[in-house]
């Protein structure tokens, strides 16, 4: 093999490498908390050096940053990017929330989910950890204000309707989901969550005009 296409192997090799470690990282994390990574545990799990880890994540204050990066990473290209093809509105609030409850079933219904836990985890912690934590919820439920406002503005939702106070209420669908699934282990969790959404929804639509509609008749 020549020069180049050993430095390519390498690379490839070492590309591998860090998927597994964020990989194993991710499940740790989420089954136990941010607060377990290790870089001696990963490279355990793994069969690899202590070293082998470090130099491909840094410390460990590097590994749960990029652990908390790569969820986000995923959640995104899961839910997010897939519903952006939908029609501004209630059409992409849909799709969100379709992905949002596939995902959690076939993923955070599995493994768990980091931001569930880590909410839990370090709700009387401070630290930069705990901040990074916030920082991907609120992304997050930005990202899903401004889908709903973009469905008050369509017209698909009514004009009254308080964008902070659905989002609350969506973030706690998927929180009582999460219970319901891993701890209660309902296999109907999915179901009832997407029934409660959709009677949710189902309050928020705008009513034909009672006037108008009375006019048209005559």
């Amino acid at each position: 093999m020549d020069k180049v296409g050993t430095v390519e192997a390498k690379t490839q090799r070492s590309g591998l490498t860090l998927a597994a470690i964020l990989d194993t990282a991710l499940e740790m994390a989420a089954a136990e908390g941010l607060e377990s990574l290790t870089i001696g545990e990963v490279a355990k799990r793994l069969g690899l050096s202590k070293s082998g880890v470090f130099s491909r994540v840094g410390s460990r204050e590097a590994l749960q940053k990029a652990v908390l990066e790569e969820y986000d990473r995923r959640f995104l290209q899961d839910v997010f990017m897939p519903a952006m093809r939908e029609p501004r509105g209630l059409p992409r609030l849909n799709a969100i929330v379709r992905l949002w409850l596939q995902r959690t079933r076939d993923v955070e219904a599995r493994i768990g989910c980091i931001y569930c836990a880590g909410a839990f985890e370090f709700d009387d912690r401070e630290g930069p950890l705990r901040d990074l934590v916030m920082d991907g919820i609120q992304r997050w439920r930005s990202a899903l204000k401004r889908t709903v406002i973009q469905a008050i503005d369509a017209g698909h939702l009514r004009a009254d309707t308080d964008a902070e106070q659905l989002v609350f209420e969506l973030d706690g669908l998927f929180i009582a989901l999460m219970r319901e699934a891993r701890f209660m282990r309902d296999a109907r969790a999915g179901d009832r969550t997407w029934s409660a959404y959709d009677r949710l929804i189902r309050s928020l639509l705008p009513q034909p005009d009672q006037s108008a509609a009375r006019a048209s008749r005559h």
